[in-house]
């Protein structure tokens, strides 16, 4: 019988466990993807933990926003999808009830994109959700164009070093912020332009610095909390703060130089928006094969090894994603 991961209270990652489940089967226009590789993400373990922003089912709450397999059947209705055909899931909004933690999962077609040629599992694993971020933020929403001077917090996390190729891709500067020294090279070699170690330097200085002092016209942040407001002070006058996570999830503080443009971006804005997955499909599809955009993989763990994923995925210290194989 397939397997999913489950938990029935929220704690540490010692709370979930693998168990037997029944082949579900699709129903009007929905697929069942056999799941090869799904990406861990740091929602997964704030929903694991109970410090998820909305309510969620338990006990059998399930965890798992992305992932890749392949299409195992097809409902009625569906077109353009067939048995065998490789793909990336690109939205899972009810992860509590359906996510991509299993071996096999339901989906509606709508919700599913062909994985790109040339991809294989692994990489594919950890690409949408990282680079749909990365991609919607900065060109869907901050509207970044070539030339933008870019200042990425968390520069390391999957979303940062996303960040950092999508820019490449338009033709931007990105500008890498780290709290460890130990990852500045990791960043350069990544195409950061230029890294700030906001444990050794104050951020807003050090980009004015790097920007001849006129400050980043788009400032994308992971982080927010209680730094939020000293962070903004990086950006040029008129220049645009983009908020993609809260890693810090003590209260924020709100900026107050202006003129600058606020935006609190969540994912699921645009990827439950065919016109704009498609889009974004486009994008990440043409940087795959230019060669600009390459998914960064920190490591690989086997599905039954998913306690010592989120193990690994709390202590904060990969750079790129963490994939687990089905």
């Amino acid at each position: 019988m397939p397997r999913v991961v489950t938990f029935d209270e929220v704690g540490a990652p010692e709370v979930l466990r693998i168990v037997d489940d029944p082949v579900p089967e699709p129903a009007a226009g929905e697929v069942r993807i056999r799941i090869e590789a799904f990406g861990l993400n740091r929602i997964d373990q704030m929903m694991r933990a109970g410090f998820y922003p909305r309510p969620f089912r338990l006990p059998r709450a399930r965890l798992g926003c992305e992932g890749t397999g392949v299409v195992d059947a097809v409902g009625p209705g569906v077109e353009g999808l067939g048995v065998g055909d490789a793909v990336i899931i690109a939205a899972v909004p009810d992860m509590d009830v359906n996510g991509t933690y299993a071996e096999y999962t339901v989906v509606p077609a709508e919700r599913v994109i062909p994985r790109p040629p040339g991809l294989d599992a692994t990489a594919a694993a950890a690409l949408w959700v990282a680079y749909s971020t990365a991609y919607g933020a900065l060109i869907e929403k901050a509207g970044m164009r070539p030339g933008d001077q870019v200042l990425i917090t968390a520069a390391s996390s999957s979303v940062g070093l996303a960040a950092i190729q999508v820019a490449h891709q338009i033709g931007a500067v990105p500008i890498a912020v780290t709290r460890h020294a130990a990852k500045k090279d990791d960043l350069l070699a990544a195409g950061a332009v230029a890294v700030v170690v906001s444990d050794d330097e104050d951020v807003a200085e050090a980009t004015r610095r790097f920007t001849n002092g006129t400050g980043a016209d788009i400032v994308l942040d992971s982080v927010m909390g209680p730094g939020l407001a000293e962070l903004s002070q990086a950006a040029r006058p008129g220049g645009t703060l983009v908020v993609v996570g809260w890693l810090d999830a003590r209260p924020a503080s709100f900026p107050t130089n202006a003129p600058l443009r606020i935006f609190r971006y969540m994912g699921f804005e645009h990827t439950l928006d065919p016109v704009v997955v498609r889009r974004t499909a486009a994008f990440l599809t043409a940087g795959l094969r230019t060669g600009v955009l390459r998914p960064t993989v920190d490591s690989v763990f086997a599905f039954d090894d998913i306690v010592a994923a989120h193990q690994y995925l709390e202590k904060g210290q990969q750079v790129g994603k963490i994939v687990v194989t089905v």
